[in-house]
């Protein structure tokens, strides 16, 4: 059997794979892949794209207006506004 070049060997291992193929069951493929690629592409970009648009928010409040906050402008429940 030392003899035995890849090409015969194969054509001895293809009705062995053949016999464990289910003829039902049905695989994603070349082109499950490539949708999977395309899809997982898009994510990443849209991350790359959300991270540099999170970057140029500034998340530091304003402070309340100096007005409402010394006058006590806010109305106080039990009394009423007249």
């Amino acid at each position: 059997m030392p003899d035995m070049s890849a090409h015969q060997a194969l054509t001895q291992l293809v009705p062995l794979a053949a016999k464990e193929l289910d003829e039902n069951k049905v695989t994603p493929g070349v082109l499950g892949f490539i949708v999977f690629a395309v899809m997982a592409a898009g994510v990443w970009l849209l991350m790359k794209s959300m991270n540099r648009h999170m970057g140029k928010i500034d998340f530091e409040e304003a402070p309340d207006a100096p007005e409402t906050a010394a006058t006590g402008a806010e109305s106080t429940p039990g009394k009423s506004a007249r």
